[in-house]
This record gives structure tokens, sequence and C-alpha cells, in this order.
């Protein structure tokens, strides 16, 4: 057994017991364990990792731990961008794409509602979700620390807000959404793209008062539903306009 010390910085601490927040610890190790096993072990998942220091160097998720080590962990920072820094995965390359758990549902609809490609199923299990989103390279969205540990995944995000917009909000602040975000252009139940439609092709399909205040109608392919710019729509776009004002 060794022992070393540990400081977890910024959101990194709502992972930890409140005796352990905002300040260095000791703690013992197995004397085979890894940054990843500790950092783990004390309740942060690896996913949520952006860089770790070991007696002021950086070092990776597989670095051997040695007594006496002093550990600093720290999370994405918004303010402070330390991608050249950072040891663990980066996310992949352009617009996100996610994969979200059974109980993130509303976000789900959330983010495609912003133009991101999100699949949902709350028949998804975890080993099957972990396999997809490594697959097709998406973002594991969950509030389960549990999976998030599993060393198979890749790219994930333990989401901490409980209501729906405040998580998009959260994920906005977290992940820089907005400069890839394209409102209105996913059907929020079937993730796939919409494309506009004859107006005087679906008049039989939408109320005499929709028919007689809207001009754009947009269409899905794969569940044939049709949609308006209408009071729901105005909601939505003004939650988006004010996420892009927050990034």
């Amino acid at each position: 057994m060794t022992t070393a010390t540990f400081r977890f910085y910024a959101r990194l601490n709502a992972f930890l017991p409140v005796e352990r927040r905002g300040q260095a610890f000791r703690c013992t190790c197995a004397k085979s364990a890894t940054t990843k096993h500790m950092i783990e072990a004390l309740g942060v998942p690896h996913t949520e990792v952006a860089l770790i220091l070991v007696n002021g160097a950086q070092a990776g998720l597989d670095w051997p731990i040695e007594a006496g080590d002093r550990i600093a962990v720290y999370p994405r920072f918004e303010q402070l961008d330390v991608s050249a820094l950072a040891t663990a995965q980066p996310l992949p390359p352009g617009p996100p794409r996610f994969v979200a758990d059974a109980h993130l549902g509303g976000l789900a609809r959330l983010l495609r509602m912003a133009g991101f490609d999100t699949l949902y199923d709350n028949h998804f299990e975890d080993a099957a979700m972990a396999e997809l989103a490594n697959r097709e390279r998406r973002v594991l969205l969950t509030r389960d620390r549990a999976l998030l540990m599993h060393r198979v995944v890749l790219h994930g995000c333990y989401v901490h807000a409980l209501k729906p917009q405040g998580q998009l909000r959260e994920l906005y602040l977290r992940l820089e959404l907005a400069s890839h975000a394209r409102p209105f252009s996913l059907c929020l139940s079937c993730n796939v793209r919409l494309h506009e439609v004859d107006r005087q092709a679906i008049l039989d399909r939408v109320p005499p008062r929709v028919q007689a205040r809207h001009e754009r109608f947009l269409g899905c392919s794969e569940c044939d539903k049709i949609f308006w710019e209408g009071t729901h729509w105005q909601d939505m776009r003004a939650l988006l306009e004010s996420l892009t004002l927050v990034d």
C-alpha cells in the first residue's frame, strides 16, 4: 500500500464527500494503483477529467501512483482552456453527437431541437450504450457515475442538473455548443433531418387556423409528422437564444 495526496478542482468537487471538497487530502492506494483507478475510487468518473498533474508534471490516466505523489485533477474549464495540456481522451472533432441514457429523455428532445444528433431509447442497456457511443464517436450523457467509470467508455459527460432545460444550459456551457447549434433541423421524435414540404400538399393535415397563419412547413420522412412555427416553437427559440448569450 502507498499513500498519495489528491486535490480536485472546480466542479469535480461535486463528486466528493463534503469533507474532501476544495482541499488537498491524503489517501491510501493499492500498490499497483493508477491515477484512473484512484480517481474513480474516490468517486470521480474518468470522463469528467481533462488534466492530471502528478508532482506538477502532466500525467495520463494510466500513471502508476508512487508513495508521496501529489496529484491534482482538473475538469475542462469554461473560462480556462486546458485543451493544449489535456491528458484525457479529447472529444471527437466537429459538432458533437450524443447518446442519452434512459433518464434523460427530456434533454434528448431539447438537444434535437437545437439540432444535435442525439440517440435515445429508454430501453438502452449500459453496455449497448457504451458500445454505440464508441462505435459512432458519440458523447455518452448520463447521471449514472458508475456507467461513466466503465473503462470502455471513451467520451462521456455526467449531467449535474436535474431539469431538462437546466441540463441543456449546462451542456451549452461545458461543451460550447452554441457555435454548432442548428435549431429546428431535426425531428424531435425520430432524430432525422427535417425537410421543407409543399404547403398545398399538406393542407388537409393541419388545422385551418394553422393554415391561415403559416406559410412554411417542415416534414419528417420517418414519422411523417408536420411541423410549423407555432407558440411552442417560439418558446423554444427564446430558450435557445438565451443559451447563445450565455455561451
